[in-house]
């Protein structure tokens, strides 16, 4: 799973197994992507080796100054 870096709007895409899962705006979002994926959520960690974060950790889901 790969969660790419905040876009203008503060969204991550997020894909998993080479499709798009969609567009998370927060955290919510995301572990509803996990859902998505057939993950359980209380069960991954989000440090867990299968999520790739770019462009900052789960805790970074909007663009500060000068940041992409």
């Amino acid at each position: 799973m790969i969660v790419y870096p905040p876009d203008d709007q503060g969204g991550r895409r997020v894909r998993c197994d080479g499709g798009i899962l969609g567009r998370a705006l927060g955290p919510a979002d995301f572990l509803e992507f996990l859902r998505r994926a057939g993950l359980a959520p209380d069960d991954v960690r989000l440090d867990a080796p299968l999520i790739e974060w770019r462009g900052g950790w789960p805790a970074v889901w909007s663009a500060g100054p000068g940041e992409e």
